[in-house]
């Protein structure tokens, strides 16, 4: 039995859903990094970054490749970028109504005094 396309996309989304993680995929849309420099960008303790890489590389959104000592990461598809920049813009619309629906509510408090 497959699984529904919904319950994919929420799994999908799910994994997604570590600061961490997100952090990382933002990291490597400016190409591959080691996992030093991911390490020095990112305040996170070796074995917890260790931990979600391996979740984003078990989904298939991160590649790993070794060059001598070093392990880089890079993302999978360019699509991964594409996401991580339209939920970019989805935010920065949110949250720029949000500023402006607070500042229309200083203004209503200040007409109300």
């Amino acid at each position: 039995m497959s699984v529904p396309l919904y319950q994919a996309k929420a799994e999908f989304f799910r994994m997604l859903g570590h600061p961490v993680r997100i952090r990382v995929l933002d990291l490597l849309q400016d190409g591959p990094l080691p996992v030093r420099d991911l390490l020095a960008a990112i305040e996170v303790e070796p074995a917890g970054l260790s931990q979600q890489l391996a979740v984003l590389r078990r989904s298939g959104i991160v590649t790993s490749t070794r060059e001598g000592a070093a392990v880089v990461y890079e993302l999978a598809g360019g699509d991964v970028a594409d996401l991580m920049g339209a939920a970019r813009r989805i935010l920065t619309e949110l949250l720029s109504g949000r500023s402006e629906l607070l500042a229309e509510l200083r203004e209503t408090e200040v007409v109300a005094r």
